[in-house]
């Protein structure tokens, strides 16, 4: 909700250390102030110094600062609870349970059952005044610090009854909003934000504004006016120890975002609660599941796009609503600070960008984990998963990596392998390296506690180092996971870096694993806390927790909330310990290996992508479940986790030929691609009848000659923190709601088949150029839904014009395909133009990147010549580099003559189809490049 047109907009300038003055005598000293300084304003900054309800304000006024009134009860009849409009109603009971009229009233809130499913019973009057008035403001060289009072209790125990505010604008297109209480030192959380300023001065992108009584934040974008952030009209301000509210309107109902949870990409706004409590919970809707990102993007009408990110690892719920005919949310956080971003977009990539330029962009993974990888658990003996490699071998599956799930450890112990079942491991791993693969293992956080002294040193050293997480009064927190009885590492403390990679290097040299796998880290408990219980204090038993969480208990399925790290509590730090193991993992990788690996973690938070990769767990081996990989898929890009998967064919129950040679034709175009499983059943594409693995090897040889475009994505996204696989939306704002398709880049169309049965797929092609990726005609319909041909053994693949992209042939192996040359393939767009980019380096050193280690060319194609421009060339490496052969799709009629570099070439063309060819190259793409036709 906006400003009313007869609202004063004012200006103020006051000393940092200005006495703060009566309320009323503020207020005309402002006015003042304001008409003097009011043709200066500079950097969008406006300060709204106004009462939203006068009578309010005057009551207020009348009362001592620092006295504390107990809440009112509210009058039911008062026009002040007259919202008849259950979508607009605020929800005042959000533990959910238990409300009564009483209780509710005495809440200082209304009280009215009967309205449309959803909406509360219980909600907060039409202008609730129990919370913040602004009390003293002050522009900035950035944006505006402020003092927020309050007079009345608010329903939780502890109120601040003084906060500060502080808005900034600290780059052009990225805004901050700060809420504490500077009364008390808070948790605050703890990753490395980029948060140098770009200018330091006045961006004049943001117009923000401030109410005063009750307090407010609006924030419009200067452009187009459309207000991105009001925090008026929705929930009112609560800043209490244990619980924080804050409400914000929705330009549109078009939201994205919020994970990690199962849902359509694009989210249900209607009365739906999203909880960020990471927990060891398989795929489910309308559940928290492993990951917690309080990041949004909401696009308004214009199709401009913003996102807003509340920095907070505690316990939250987000609520939604449908606000005022275009949604609301409101936050409710269990601790820490209210410390939120705002990115300008405007497009949906930009968004992203602005957010991984804060929390960091995400790292260039290896080139060889590129390629497909196998696991199961159940693999239960060497012999066995000797097998598996060797029928894959046999039938030729283009196959990179090969996993090992706990099966491989003696007693579910880390850091061991059982002599009995696996004797020959490290044989089996030197075999899957003399074949060009690559070998990854798992560890989980719990570490046994009842081997024998001195038998276990992965113990007995942590306990040496004093590196595992404490209970509250001080002893080693002790839980259960699979090796039993067992304490959790706390990979916040400094010596937690030492410790592991001393385990790593152990069992390194005896087993030289290529990557690791960090599962369990929500971390996952399979007691309740600990195996004595938790305390009975706040921390374990917080006044609100939200109702979606496991009988609303905060420390079901993991450990006490009241545990101490050696930054916090596990109250603050739950949400982050996943991240800690990563990122512990991730330099002791380096150090080890001194090349790039991969870290595959379950749980992660905000700039995880930094560090490693994540999969989304342990889903169905189903239909829906195949449908649902997209969306989980599309949330982590906007995460800044592109190098994600998901278990293919399904980790739970047993999967069928049709199943999952769908779910390998759209695996085939996540970034990660790993099949993972569970059953009884071996679904390596191996164990399948001929046909079936026909199917399968034929899509995986299309991903592999597809790799040095995936490869240069990643690049891209290292280096300007974008998306790899895209929603629609994001090229196509009108593709609103499309998230049974999805883009590589802006270059590659993906259309699978999600359903039982289906021969054909209704996608959207969206109005532009396109080309079929197999005939490679042109498509005559776009611009609508259309009915595409899909036999069992196709997925639809549509190439945009414009497009040029890097191939190399495909091979069992990618150091197989490394060593042969690029061809391009060129999708000419309805002007006759095209460009592309490719990124290469060896594949595996640390920061090649960083260092300038690697080449970069780009492509362009105007007035019938493909040219190249050689952006850098440090990493040559003779056919690598090397070109073989162009493609060029949508010529309108036979060239005369084709010349490459000057020299006649020889070439085909096809009528039909309108392709043109041009084969037999061996031409240096790190040399200038021209191609006339």
């Amino acid at each position: 909700m906006g400003m009313k047109d007869d609202e004063v907009e004012l200006f103020l300038r006051t000393p940092h250390n200005a006495t703060r003055l009566s309320r009323k005598w503020y207020f005309l000293v402002g006015v003042v102030v304001g008409l003097i300084t009011s043709f200066s304003a500079f950097a969008g900054v406006y300060l709204v110094f106004f009462d939203q309800v006068n009578s309010q304000f005057q009551s207020c006024s009348s009362q001592d600062h620092n006295s504390v009134t107990k809440t009112p009860v509210i009058d039911v009849a008062s026009s002040q609870c007259d919202i008849s409009k259950g979508s607009d109603r605020s929800d005042c009971w959000p533990e959910y349970r238990d409300a009564t009229q009483s209780s509710c009233e005495a809440r200082g809130c209304c009280w009215s059952p009967g309205v449309e499913q959803g909406a509360p019973y219980c909600y907060y009057p039409r202008n609730f005044d129990r919370s913040y008035m602004l009390t003293f403001s002050q522009k900035t060289s950035t944006g505006v610090i402020g003092h927020l009072e309050r007079t009345t209790k608010s329903p939780y125990p502890n109120d601040s009854m003084t906060l500060q505010l502080e808005i900034s604008e600290e780059t052009s297109d990225r805004l901050h909003i700060k809420i504490y209480d500077p009364s008390t030192s808070r948790y605050e959380v703890p990753i490395e934000l980029n948060k140098e300023q770009s200018g330091g001065g006045s961006y004049e992108e943001f117009d923000i504004k401030l109410a005063r009584n009750p307090f407010g934040i609006i924030i419009r974008r200067m452009s187009t006016g459309q207000i991105l952030f009001d925090t008026t009209g929705v929930s009112p301000l609560i800043f209490a120890d244990q619980y924080l509210q804050i409400g914000t309107a929705l330009t549109t109902s078009n939201v994205y975002g919020f994970g990690e949870h199962r849902s359509g990409f694009k989210l249900d706004t209607n009365w739906k609660k999203m909880v960020f409590w990471n927990r060891d919970q398989p795929p489910e809707p309308n559940l928290n599941l492993y990951g917690a990102h309080p990041l949004y993007l909401n696009m308004d009408e214009q199709h401009n796009a913003h996102g807003v990110f509340l920095l907070n690892s505690n316990a939250m719920e987000v609520d939604f609503q449908p606000f005022n005919g275009t949604g609301a949310v409101t936050y409710r956080a269990l601790g820490g600070i209210l410390d939120f971003y705002i990115f300008l977009g405007p497009t949906p990539d930009k968004v992203v960008q602005q957010y991984t330029s804060l929390v960091g962009r995400p790292y260039l993974p290896p080139f060889w984990s590129l390629g497909f990888q196998m696991c199961k658990y159940g693999y239960n003996s060497a012999e066995e998963l000797k097998k598996v490699i060797a029928r894959n071998r046999a039938a030729k599956m283009p196959y990179d990596v090969q996993w090992n799930d706990i099966d491989y450890m003696k007693d579910h112990l880390d850091w061991t392998y059982d002599n009995m079942t696996y004797p020959g491991l490290p044989d089996i791993v030197a075999d899957l390296h003399n074949n060009s693969q690559r070998y990854v293992i798992i560890v989980d956080p719990g570490i046994s506690v009842t081997q024998q002294p001195g038998t276990y040193p992965s113990y007995d050293e942590g306990i040496k180092d004093d590196i595992f997480v404490k209970a509250d009064n001080g002893s080693n927190l002790v839980g259960k996971v699979w090796p039993g009885l067992t304490v959790f590492p706390d990979f916040f403390h400094p010596n937690s870096s030492a410790w592991w990679y001393r385990q790593a290097k152990m069992y390194h040299d005896q087993v030289p694993y290529d990557g690791l796998w960090v599962d369990m880290n929500e971390p996952s408990n399979f007691v309740t806390g600990s195996i004595t219980g938790c305390t009975s204090n706040s921390l374990d038993n917080p006044p609100f927790v939200p109702p979606t969480i496991d009988g609303s208990s905060l420390m079901a399925g993991t450990l006490c909330p009241s545990a101490k790290h050696s930054l916090s509590t596990h109250y603050n730090l739950h949400n982050m310990y996943g991240l800690s193991e990563m990122k512990v993992t991730s330099s002791v990788l380096k150090k080890l290996l001194n090349k790039r690996s991969i870290v595959l973690s379950r749980s992660t938070y905000p700039s995880a992508g930094v560090y490693g990769s994540h999969w989304l767990g342990d889903n169905l081996s189903s239909w829906v479940d195949l449908y649902y990989s997209i969306p989980g898929i599309l949330n982590f890009q906007m995460f800044g986790i592109p190098f994600v998967g998901v278990d293919i064919c399904g980790f739970r129950g047993d999967t069928n030929a049709e199943l999952c040679t769908r779910w390998m034709q759209v695996g085939a175009f996540y970034p990660f691609m790993r099949n993972h499983n569970s059953g009884k059943k071996d679904q390596d594409p191996a164990s399948f009848d001929a046909n079936t693995q026909a199917i399968m090897r034929s899509v995986l040889e299309t991903r592999y000659r597809l790799l040095p475009l995936l490869y240069t994505l990643l690049y891209r996204s290292h280096v300007d923190g974008g998306p790899v696989a895209r929603p629609l939306l994001f090229q196509y704002p009108e593709a609103v709601a499309v998230d049974k398709q999805f883009l590589w880049g802006s270059a590659l169309l993906i259309s699978p088949v999600l359903e039982q049965g289906a021969v054909t797929v209704q996608a959207y092609i969206p109005g532009d150029v396109w080309y079929d990726y197999y005939n490679m005609s042109q498509v005559s319909t776009v611009g609508q839904s259309v009915l595409l041909d899909a036999p069992i053994d196709k997925i639809n693949l549509h190439v945009r014009g414009g497009s040029v992209i890097p191939t190399k042939p495909a091979a069992v192996t990618t150091d197989q395909m490394r060593g042969e040359m690029f061809a391009l393939l060129v999708a000419l767009d309805g002007n006759g133009t095209a460009s592309g980019e490719v990124f290469w380096d060896d594949g595996e050193t640390l920061d090649t990147v960083e260092n300038n280690q690697y080449s970069l060319v780009t492509f362009s194609v105007q007035s019938n010549t493909l040219s190249n421009r050689v952006v850098a060339s440090n990493y040559t490496h003779g056919v690598e580099t090397s070109l073989s052969g162009v493609t060029v799709l949508g010529v309108p009629a036979k060239p005369g003559s084709v010349t490459v570099n000057g020299k006649g070439a020889a070439f085909t063309y096809d009528d039909k189809s309108r392709v043109l060819t041009i084969a037999s190259l061996t031409v240096d793409l790190l040399q200038p490049l021209s191609i006339k036709w």
